[in-house]
């Protein structure tokens, strides 16, 4: 019989709650029958152990995310974004961060676009790790944590339409320095972003919430989760830098990541192993 583990159980509940919002938003019935096959898919998956079923919930995350561009607004007032620029014009010009970022000419910002753009390998990475330390029993511990950060960040996306600040202000703000990398990150996001929503930052609450999971499923080994953190900032700088976010998507991301430590409070109390 198919036994799925909690993490594939909160995917299921995640896919629900997004068909029942699509009602309200005018969706229709394109994420019903998304919930059918992914349901379909993790019932299959759940009734054996495999590498596959470890990483499957990659895909997921992916699908989870461009789920969120059909609920993409027709129009738009852009009240929100009007006061967040302001906030970040302080940060960037009054506090200097752009030029302090700048100060030593390419290197700061190729890293910190660097570090943008390794964001969609932080799963890959982190579930490797569980494998090379021998934690691989903890992986769906991880996935639990690192799926309560990530999606918790999707499922407000619908509640807070808006526009990212390099479209919306196009040509104001933005880095003096542009790399090759920062070239291929407008590419990715240009090409393959959706348009429903910048609130809050799904980058930054993936990687701080990789670093709470990597933290309690490799206690032993704590640097691993401490450097998972300091990238997780760096992210966190570099979608502000970049304009890729504002400064409050940035701290929401941050604030929602906690929810990994939540879900990982209440497994460890309901769920003992």
């Amino acid at each position: 019989m198919p036994r799925p583990r909690p993490s594939e159980w909160l995917l299921l509940g995640y896919f629900t709650y997004v068909a029942i919002a699509g009602a309200f938003f005018g969706i229709g019935w394109k994420p019903w029958v998304l919930l059918a096959v992914v349901g379909s898919i993790v019932l299959l998956l759940s009734r054996r152990k495999s590498a596959l079923r470890d990483f499957a919930p990659a895909a997921f995350v992916l699908t989870a995310y461009r789920e969120m561009d059909w609920f993409t607004p027709a129009t738009r007032s852009d009240h929100l974004e009007q006061a967040w620029i302001l906030w970040d014009r302080q940060l960037l010009d009054t506090y200097h961060l752009r030029a302090a970022i700048e100060s030593a000419g390419f290197l700061f910002p190729g890293y910190f676009e660097l570090c943008y753009l390794l964001v969609y390998t932080v799963v890959f990475v982190s579930v490797a790790l569980l494998f090379a330390t021998h934690h691989r029993d903890c992986v769906d511990r991880f996935w639990l944590a690192y799926l309560a950060g990530t999606l918790g960040a999707y499922a407000l996306f619908p509640y807070f339409p808006s526009e990212p600040p390099r479209t919306l202000f196009a040509g104001a703000d933005l880095p003096h320095v542009v790399t090759a990398i920062r070239r291929l990150n407008l590419w990715l996001v240009g090409g393959y972003g959706i348009h429903s929503s910048v609130f809050p930052s799904a980058h930054v609450s993936s990687a701080f919430s990789a670093a709470w999971g990597l933290m309690e499923t490799i206690p032993e080994r704590p640097w691993i989760g401490r450097a998972m953190a300091i990238y997780a900032v760096s992210v966190a700088i570099a979608t502000v830098y970049g304009r890729y976010h504002y400064a409050t998507d940035a701290l929401a991301g941050f604030a929602i990541s906690f929810l990994a430590l939540a879900v990982i409070w209440l497994e460890r109390k309901y769920l003992p192993r």
